[in-house]
């Protein structure tokens, strides 16, 4: 071959590379990520498990990944920025239940983002009474609530804290219809101020979790600050797998009694509400289906080796690892269950 035609070869070859996408451009996340929170907490339980993942794909990838807690707003929006995989986030149930209570900023994730894979669950998502009240259970609490006591929870409106409530009012409702009226809101912020409105005696009962309210269940019954749970949403199947010893003081079997069928909260008469709190990846709608296969194929790899669970668990996590397809499947029917509990008390 002459000069001029290796020249017109290797001209040929050049533009062919040019034209092609490479791996690392088009197909594969890029070297630095950003990988944004739903809270602004850096000591709460989505950043502690966002890390987690977070260190262990950084590693099987051999890229950067940093956690960003910029919380919800500024995730979406960052999102929404960013379509090349740059930016990605994770996030929980609250990301769809807070445009289902109509909390303004929270779009339809399934219309406005694409769904990534599930990566854990955090099972303490817990309901508390005050030691010395006058409740021992939920049961005591439906039946007063039937009875016509007013019962005010504290919560956090719009979402995760919320839907535990909705479930408490739905099923007096179901018990003795027209009394759901007497299950109240009282709304607040953080966790420090649900629990001040019990010590001031101002709720009855509180949304809380096992890892922040755990320490004041140990206290004795004559200090103002002891509580005692009466209610875990998780599933029994998904405590069970939780380590034996528990969390703090609290082993797991003590936490199984505060799950159904021990504890009943009826969500249709029939079966009992639960509620998982699950992590999830949350992708820019426009992403490279690419990209989202890579880090679907990166965990399932990672989760294969076992490491991460042992991790999660150690931090009170249950492993929980779905692919994206299958998770955006489970996610949607998941909050099309707890959408008929809150339109059947948007509806009295």
């Amino acid at each position: 071959m002459t000069g001029f035609f290796k020249t017109l070869a290797a001209a040929a070859s050049f533009a062919a590379l040019v034209a092609t996408p490479t791996l690392s451009s088009a197909q594969e996340l890029p070297g630095n990520v950003r990988l944004v929170i739903g809270s602004t907490s850096t000591g709460g339980d989505t950043y502690q498990n966002s890390a987690i993942v977070a260190e262990a794909l950084a590693e099987h990838l051999d890229i950067n990944i940093k956690v960003d807690a910029v919380g919800v707003s500024e995730a979406f929006k960052a999102l929404n920025r960013d379509s090349r995989g740059s930016t990605i986030m994770i996030f929980h149930d609250q990301s769809y239940l807070g445009h289902l209570y109509g909390v303004r900023g929270y779009d339809d994730i399934f219309e406005t983002y694409k769904v990534g894979p599930t990566v854990a669950i955090n099972p303490g998502n817990a309901y508390l009474v005050a030691k010395n009240g006058p409740f021992q259970s939920m049961e005591d609490i439906i039946a007063a609530a039937s009875a016509g006591q007013r019962i005010r929870v504290a919560i956090q409106p719009g979402g995760v804290s919320e839907i535990g409530f909705s479930a408490l009012k739905n099923a007096v409702r179901i018990a003795h219809p027209g009394a759901e009226e007497n299950i109240v809101a009282v709304n607040t912020g953080s966790q420090a101020d649900k629990n001040q409105v019990l010590f001031d005696g101002q709720a009855e009962v509180i949304n809380g979790s096992v890892q922040a309210n755990e320490q004041f269940t140990r206290l004795p019954q004559d200090d103002q600050k002891a509580m005692r749970f009466v209610w875990l949403t998780a599933a029994k199947e998904t405590i069970a797998q939780a380590n034996p010893e528990g969390l703090g003081d609290t082993p797991r079997d003590e936490m199984l009694a505060y799950v159904t069928p021990n504890v009943s909260v009826t969500m249709d008469g029939a079966e009992d509400f639960v509620f998982d709190k699950e992590f999830f990846f949350l992708y820019n709608k426009d992403m490279d289906p690419a990209i989202v296969e890579q880090i679907d194929t990166a965990l399932a790899e990672i989760f294969a080796a076992g490491k991460i669970q042992e991790t999660q668990k150690a931090s009170f996590f249950i492993p929980d690892f779905k692919p994206s397809a299958e998770a955006a499947t489970y996610l949607k029917a998941k909050r099309d269950d707890y959408r008929q509990i809150i339109d059947a008390i948007s509806a009295q």
